[in-house]
């Protein structure tokens, strides 16, 4: 059962339910110091628990890492609570709630942390005595055996116990002090709290008008953004026992992690006190413990004041082990990692800390395990017990997870309910005023800037040498050298793991993807291209016989040099005469080093005709230019910008090098509801226009003429583009047709028999007659609903069928729309998807505004490097297979990926599966091989080698995983699946497999430790962040005024994206530009995305490859606004400008040289947006500030983090 899917949680981004509370969004406090304890030396059996310490580590030396975590309360778990064995049932106590009762029905009362102070405070009993067990009786209510001192029996002395208590707990959470269920679910008893003994605990009403001494008081939280409430909220008595599994081979003994284990023995009438941490839901004081109160007279923890799916990180529940740094205790030496201690206490200081103290916890043994926000979910690994008790007498004050700070009251946790009981205390005299709230500090949390701030310092400086198998690479934020030796660079290809399951047994256990993003003509920077073109003559390439492979540094030479064997399929092959070459002492030809294709990764090979198609030679490929000339596109100035773009443009075709002339020919052809040709022979005075009205049956009317050289023709072009716009200045059609206009490209190519790439300048719906019309289907109602997976779907059939036939003729398509209403870019774009090509879209297009935009584009477009006719193909090495592909192409078998058109920017992510074992000695090969046509016309091979280790060990593998591959992965898988099924169940698909993913490494690979801690892998620990940004992405979670042109525009651009653009779109580039030091070349460091980061005296650049911002805070300084806007005042800037002044000062000059650096990294040229704070625009603006909630009902960072926390939790149990 997909965990997503649990009554309970309803969906996990649904929009807000009425009636439903959760938390505001929250940050995090700074840390706290800590205080050890001494070690525990009681019994064991019954001092242990399913989830071991944190910090015990067997894998000590394993690259992970802790995060301290709030953990929500487990009113997350909607597993009935087990009772433990051998204890019976309660016989008193107020009925539980029932499980159909709504949060909204708990009042927001005062919160009452405790009674005031009481000089008396009992001394600390040693710790080393002993935990005895008793035995219980039937009917009775069990309680701790105490064997240090007398039961205390005074209320008093209770009271001062819990004097000076200081709670941050998730929710109205009272440490000992109050606890009742709400009036509306459970009605109050007049009885005193009933027991076998004498009744001790009285129950006692905390007055609303009376707020506690150290927790202010705060409003109901609003609607929450996770969906309704929890259904099933367990009950106490003759609650079935949740299934329970054993975790990381620990046998599992009593209590579960934030539970007391109840002793047997004959009931004793009044709580003893222990100097032993018996909970996990409250961490220790320091002194005395009170003890629980019967259980089964309190309501079950899941009807404690709780906000499921709350944007305010809960408290975690740490481990009872924490009475000792967990790794020490266990024997285990600690492992790697940030360990937290605190300042020694005074010795005379016992009991708890007064209300600014910080709690005492053990330190934080291992920086991945998140503390900060965690719900701790049901119990890890067979442990038994009710479920976590946070606010019952008797457990210590709920700590900030592994590191064990107490926290102060944090904003936005409501009070608790009106006339909630006290059971055996006074309630406290009325705060004179309320303490000031904190929040968490955010920076506890995994931060993406600090990892890739951390790469860039230790991967930066130094080449990355290829050589390594199994290497995992810079991470594509870093700048790097690459040194090829003999496997691919990461920038040709990127993989999700470098380190491959052996077995496909435990790629399924582990759930990573095994994938690999292949850019096959990615752009090489100087000092490290172009690739070397190998010539094996009349021959060909060398290949293996059976599987076709060709040479490659993985290829083993025998027979003294004779033969080879292929490295992926085993297969021996003889070498041919004329590349035979002897073999050196340790096996290797003596002329490796003067081959590229026996020590390079990269490399191409000159094609033979055999590899033509026909058997002949290509001829040059040619580019078709159709533009729209229908009223709308006339009006808003396209086609005079283009008309005049083009003049210019044509002398920047692509070409082999610089010095020589661009082999492509040209045409042009005009639309509306006809066609217009163009015939431009150099021999014409002026071009001639000949029109075809009947375009159910498209034609050529002219051969000669039509596609010609620039340099013969450039006088005739240079009129036409002069008279088109002239020609149909005053039309009037505002009708317009598609489908014929790509027949028409694709017949002039075959009449050419030559390859090509049609630009298309599209404006609106084509609703004229004609093949391919299409009608005005954007339905916003069936947005969210299961029918929403048709509106990704083609209108109709034509434009499928028209793109096979581009591909078999090498015609690729790129279309350029600039549409004012719905043009159905899903039908339009399937041309462009299936034959390499790309889709750039400007909604209300004016020349004014967006002409920059545009030719830029179109400028990159027409002049990037480009193969035609390419096909694809990767090999691997027995064992695996690739077996699924994304990107922009066509597939008419299961192999071959064919591309009529692939340029430097085009990706290809394929998937493997395993068909049989791997060995970690052999390792696994991949080969990318590609043929295609060159500009100029020749046939060539380019090939990409690359080898990754293999292993058996789930550790090694999450070793060597990298994340902005894996996310890159999740985001096209998820984006073509909407085409299939609703985005709902999507999203749930996305957050199950990370989740299982996260639970298999904590499962099998961490340091066991509490189940309030996350705890993440050290490579992966920035899955749930980014992850998140891809849930809420606008194609699977989009905002009520996105159209439904937009979703189709980005889910087709994002499956050809590589890496590097996936990352900084799914999590956008923030830099703060009042920190720059306009003296040196380094940009500021980077922020993370959230709103709370921005400084209203500041001046903040945005980017995420599509969009660029620039933020400027209403108290920006005047100089700073002098120099970068030329203005006095902030009400000056004007909004609508598209480009910063060009002012003579040095700051204005370097933000204008880094906006342009910016630009020219990306695929797409971003139309600078200037946003002034409180401006309309900031709305757009901060639907990029990823780390926070939007407006669409995306979960911000924090919230997400928790309800990854439970979906793991809820694996592991």
């Amino acid at each position: 059962m997909n965990l997503n899917q649990q009554p309970h949680m309803a969906s996990p981004y649904a929009p807000p339910q009425p009636g439903y509370q959760m938390y505001p969004q929250p940050g995090y406090g700074a840390p706290h110091p800590t205080q050890q304890y001494a070690p525990y030396n009681g019994h064991t059996s019954l001092y242990q628990q399913g989830a071991p310490p944190a910090g015990y580590s067997p894998y000590s030396g394993f690259a992970t890492k802790t995060y301290a975590a709030n953990v929500l309360s487990d009113s997350f778990s909607s597993s009935p609570p087990n009772l433990g064995q051998g204890r019976a049932p309660p016989v008193s106590g107020a009925p539980p709630v029932s499980a159909s009762d709504s949060y909204s029905q708990y009042a927001q009362g005062n919160v009452q942390n405790g009674p005031p102070s009481v000089p008396s405070q009992p001394q600390r009993p040693p710790v080393s005595q002993s935990y005895a067990p008793a035995t219980v009786h039937p009917g009775t209510q069990p309680t701790y055996h105490q064997p240090y001192e007398a039961p205390t029996t005074s209320v008093q002395q209770i009271t001062g116990h819990m004097a000076g208590m200081h709670i941050g707990g998730p929710a109205p959470n009272l440490a000992g002090s109050t606890y009742a269920p709400p009036p509306s679910s459970q009605p109050m008893s007049s009885a005193a709290f009933t027991s076998t003994g004498p009744p001790n605990y009285t129950p006692q009403l905390a007055s609303a008008s009376q707020p506690p001494s150290s927790m202010s008081m705060t409003p109901g939280p609003p609607p929450s953004m996770y969906g309704a409430p929890p259904t099933s909220q367990p009950s106490f008595p003759g609650a079935p026992t949740p299934p329970q599994s054993a975790f990381a081979g620990v046998t599992p003994a009593a209590p579960p992690v934030s539970q007391q284990s109840f002793p047997t023995g004959a009931p004793m009438s009044q709580p003893h006190y222990s100097s032993v941490p018996t909970s996990s839901s409250q961490p220790s004081m320091g002194g005395p413990v009170l003890q629980q109160p019967p259980f089964g007279a309190v309501p079950p923890a899941s009807a404690q004041s709780q906000f499921p799916g709350a944007a305010q990180p809960p408290v975690s529940q740490p481990s009872p082990y924490h009475s000792v740094p967990p790794a020490a205790a266990a024997g285990f030496p600690p492992p790697g990692g940030a360990t937290v201690t605190a300042p020694p206490r005074h010795p005379g200081m016992q009991g708890p800390p007064f209300a600014n103290q910080s709690m005492s916890a053990p330190p934080a043994s291992q920086p991945n395990h998140t503390g900060a926000g965690m719900p701790p979910g049901p119990p890890i690994g067979g442990v038994q017990g009710p479920p976590p008790q946070p606010g019952l007498q008797g457990f210590h004050p709920q700590q900030n997870g592994a590191f064990g700070q107490m926290r102060p009251p944090q904003s936005g946790y409501a009070a608790p309910y009106p006339g909630q009981q006290n059971f055996g205390i006074q309630p406290p005299p009325p705060a004179a005023a309320p303490p000031a709230q904190k929040r968490l500090d955010p920076d506890s949390i995994p931060s993406p800037i600090q990892v890739i701030e951390d790469d860039k310092a230790n991967k930066g400086s130094e080449p990355f040498i290829t050589g390594v198998r199994g290497q995992v690479p810079p991470l594509v934020t870093t700048t790097f050298q690459v040194k090829d030796q003999g496997n691919a660079s990461p920038r040709f290809i990127r993989c999700t793991a470098y380190n491959m399951p052996c077995t496909s047994d435990m790629a399924k256990q582990s759930q990573v993807p095994l994938a690999a993003i292949i850019k096959p003509l990615a752009t090489l920077p100087p000092d490290e291209g172009p690739l070397h073109l190998v010539d094996h003559g009349e021959g060909g390439p060398i290949r293996c016989n059976r599987c076709k492979a060709y040479m490659c540094p993985y290829m083993q030479f025998i027979e003294g040099g004779r033969r080879f064997q292929c490295s992926f399929c085993s297969c021996v092959t003889d070498v041919p005469p004329h590349y035979f070459q002897h073999l050196d002492h340790t096996g290797r030809r003596v002329d490796c080093y003067e081959r590229p294709e026996l020590h390079l990764g990269s490399y191409e090979f000159l094609a033979t005709v055999d590899y033509c198609k026909n058997n002949k030679l290509p001829q040059p490929p040619a580019f078709i230019f159709l533009i729209d000339v229908s009223y709308n596109a006339v009006k808003s100035g396209l086609v005079a910008v283009v008309c005049e773009e083009l003049k210019t443009l044509l002398d920047h075709l692509p070409r082999e090098s610089v010095d020589e002339e661009s082999r492509i020919r040209v045409g042009f052809v005009t639309y509306n509801k006809v066609l217009h040709f163009y015939n431009v022979k150099s021999s014409l005075a002026q071009p001639q226009m000949m029109v075809v009205s009947d375009v159910s049956e498209m034609f050529v009317p002219l051969l000669d003429g039509f596609l010609v050289s620039v340099g013969e023709s450039r006088v005739v072009i240079n009129s036409l583009l002069d008279q088109i716009p002239e020609i149909f200045a005053d039309t009037r059609e505002t009708e317009t047709v598609f489908g014929p206009v790509v027949q028409a490209g694709l017949e002039a190519l075959k009449a050419a028999d030559c390859a090509g790439k049609l630009f298309i300048f599209h404006s609106s719906l084509p609703i004229a007659e004609a093949p391919g019309k299409l009608k005005n289907r954007e339905d916003k109602k069936l947005v969210g609903t299961d029918k929403e997976k048709s509106l990704f779907q083609p209108q109709v059939s034509f434009y499928g069928n028209l793109a096979k036939e581009c591909v078999a003729q090498g015609c690729c398509v790129d279309i350029f729309l600039f549409p004012n209403q719905f043009v159905d870019v899903t039908t339009l774009s399937v041309v462009a998807c299936s034959t390499g090509g790309s889709v750039y879209k400007y909604s209300h297009f004016q020349a004014q505004t967006d002409r920059d935009r545009f030719l830029n584009d179109l400028r990159r477009d027409v002049q990037k490097p480009m193969g035609f006719d390419a096909v694809m193909r990767v090999r691997t090495s027995t064992g695996i297979r690739a077996t699924d592909f994304f990107g922009s192409f066509y597939m008419s078998n299961t192999t071959d990926v064919e591309l009529a058109g692939l340029d430097s920017d085009k990706t290809v992510t394929v998937e493997f599966r395993h068909d049989d074992k791997l060995s970690e000695d052999t390792g696994a090969f991949m080969q990318c091989a590609v043929l295609y046509t060159s500009c100029s016309g020749q046939r060539r091979l380019r090939v990409h080698n690359l080898s990754v280790s293999c292993c058996t060990q789930l550790a090694d593998l999450y070793r060597n995983c990298e994340t902005d591959a894996v996310i890159s992965y999740f985001a096209k898988h998820a984006y073509r699946t909407v085409l299939s099924s609703p985005t709902k169940n999507v999203r749930d698909v996305l957050v199950n497999q990370c989740a299982q993913i996260l639970a298999c490494y904590r499962k099998n690979c961490a340091s066991p430790s509490s189940a309030g801690q996350l705890i993440l892998p050290e490579c992966m620990k920035l899955l749930p962040v980014y992850l998140n940004c891809v849930l809420k992405s606008d194609v699977l979670q989009p905002s009520a005024e996105l159209s439904l042109d937009d979703r189709a525009y980005l889910r087709q651009l994002v499956s050809c994206m590589d890496v590097a653009e996936s990352h900084v779109f799914f999590y956008p580039r923030l830099l703060p530009l009042q920190k720059l030091d306009v003296e040196g070349d380094a940009l500021p460091v980077a922020m993370r995305d959230s709103e709370e980061r921005l400084s209203r005296a500041g001046l903040y650049l945005l980017e995420n490859g599509l969009n660029l911002f620039l933020w400027v805070g209403s108290a920006i300084p005047q100089d700073l606004l002098h120099n970068v806007f030329g203005t006095a005042s902030f009400s000056q800037i004007d909004p609508n400008m598209t480009s910063l002044p060009v002012l003579d000062n040095p700051f204005s000059k370097r933000i204008r040289e880094i906006i342009e650096s910016i630009r020219a990294q990306r695929s797409r040229y971003m139309k600078l947006m200037v946003v002034k704070q409180d401006d309309r625009l900031e709305i757009l603006f901060k639907r990029f500030l990823v780390e926070d909630k939007n407006s669409s009902g995306g979960a911000s960072y924090v919230d997400f983090l928790c309800h990854m926390h439970k979906e793991i939790r809820q694996l592991l149990s």
